[in-house]
């Protein structure tokens, strides 16, 4: 099968920094699909990999987590899906990627695809959508109110993929006040668009603009990018006992501010669950479904931004190099080989 893989890490400039390979076709066993890949999105993950993590002497790396295809075959465990199903997911950090023909991924997190979605449409989604509702549901809890705090959330970084499904899922399923930071002018009317109830532009002091706003402190904070330049900031705006969450990798990350009002820090990591095998694995095929659900209804639309040609290594390490230098609004797609 045709693939996208490397041998060695390192800077997206090199020549074999993404190489296009042919690899063998893996066998489903177990609780694994095998996935006939027709569209996936690239993400910061996949940047972050290529450059840090070593591959075993004549091995391949193939990189890639979104996908959306059909299954092809199952393991001998697999309960909910079949032969010919329509499939999307985000697969699993500990094992091969999504940049080939052929994809195995465990059932457990994986989900329908949306029938009112393109394969192009629906690729955009699983990886941003997974990450943005666990962090609002299982780490931030946004249903539980925060006691005497205003109902509203401010997300730092609003216009990327995360921050793009977060605004609607919240939207969808939530009673809060958004209020999003971007800074430019294509960004703010981006995610004002998904749904964001006031813009703030995080290359200036937060508080300041709160206060201008005469907006009260937020209950829950999401930073998804530079959460290293933000902390002392949230720290400063965030109501007392509230709830900050980041999904960035900050090389330091002071947390003292945050004990005078009390207030807790929350990860998230969509990798985890399939990392650890743990016991509720199964609640991102569960998601996933009820994602789907929302985007059938027209409550959740695609993040999609651009379709960048074929599923091949010259492309590919264009979008890399586009996701390196920032600023890139919604998801990048590739589309078939």
């Amino acid at each position: 099968m045709k693939a996208v893989a490397y041998q060695q890490q390192g800077a997206i400039d090199r020549v074999d920094a993404l190489v296009d390979v042919e690899l063998p076709v893996p066998e489903a066993i177990g609780y694994d699909l095998l996935v006939k890949v027709a569209a996936i999105s690239v993400n910061p993950v996949d940047t972050k990999v290529r450059r840090n993590m070593s591959v075993e002497a004549g091995q391949w790396k193939v990189l890639g987590w979104d996908a959306v295809g059909t299954v092809v075959a199952v393991g001998d465990k697999v309960k909910n899906f079949k032969v010919g199903d329509d499939v999307w997911y985000a697969g699993d950090i500990t094992r091969q990627g999504t940049n080939a023909e052929y994809h195995l991924v465990d059932e457990r997190i994986v989900g329908h695809k949306p029938q009112s979605l393109s394969f192009a449409e629906a690729a955009a989604l699983p990886l941003t959508a997974i990450t943005a509702w666990e962090m609002l549901f299982d780490r931030l809890r946004i249903h539980e109110p925060v006691a005497g705090a205003a109902p509203s959330i401010l997300i730092i970084g609003a216009a990327g993929g995360v921050g793009s499904v977060t605004l609607q899922l919240i939207k969808a399923r939530a009673d809060l006040h958004i209020i999003a930071t971007a800074s430019r002018p294509e960004t703010e009317a981006w995610v004002k668009q998904l749904g964001a109830d006031v813009v703030l532009n995080h290359h200036q002091p937060l508080q300041p603009q709160l206060e201008q706003l005469g907006l009260a402190a937020p209950s829950f904070v999401f930073s998804i990018q530079h959460s290293h330049d933000y902390v002392a900031q949230i720290a400063e705006l965030i109501a007392p006992q509230g709830r900050f969450g980041l999904i960035d990798d900050p090389e330091h990350l002071n947390i003292m501010p945050f004990k005078r009002k009390s207030v807790s820090i929350h990860w998230e990591s969509m990798f985890t669950r399939s990392t650890f095998q743990t016991v509720d694995m199964i609640k991102q095929s569960e998601l996933l479904n009820d994602i789907a659900a929302l985007v059938d209804a027209g409550k959740i639309g695609t993040t999609l931004t651009d379709v960048f040609g074929k599923i091949n290594a010259e492309n590919l390490k264009q979008v890399h190099a586009l996701l390196e230098q920032g600023g890139v609004k919604g998801k990048i797609v590739l589309e078939g080989f």
